[in-house]
């Protein structure tokens, strides 16, 4: 049953059900990969992103069946993995710009990092 309805609705408001999960999902995995390329290796950003992209894309290509695929990665239906690749491919991109992992610029300010102030 739970296939059926599948089909026809996600069950999510503005949440289509893609056609083709698996293609798209490889190919947004692989532009993430080639994206975090161009970050050093020993970013943590890089290690820790590489790491789970790595594992759902190892997923993606050894399940065929949506629901053992959606079970396996455990982070909601496929069309939402698709929003949290399309995010994070977004957000590495801007990691290349922002740099977090070179050197301040400038010292911080004496408290700026205790909690609470």
């Amino acid at each position: 049953m739970a296939g059926v309805v599948k089909k026809a609705a996600t069950g999510l408001t503005g949440l289509a059900v893609a056609p083709n999960p698996h293609h798209t999902l490889t190919v947004l995995y692989a532009k993430i990969l080639r994206t975090l390329q161009n970050i050093p290796q020993d970013a943590a950003y890089r290690r820790y992103t590489e790491q789970i992209i790595k594992e759902r894309a190892l997923a993606v290509s050894e399940e065929k069946d949506i629901k053992k695929l959606e079970d396996r990665i455990n982070c909601g239906q496929v069309e939402e993995l698709m929003v949290q690749a399309e995010n994070e491919l977004t957000l590495a991109r801007k990691m290349q710009v922002w740099k977090p992992w070179e050197p301040l610029v400038s010292e911080p300010a004496a408290n700026q990092w205790k909690w609470p102030v």
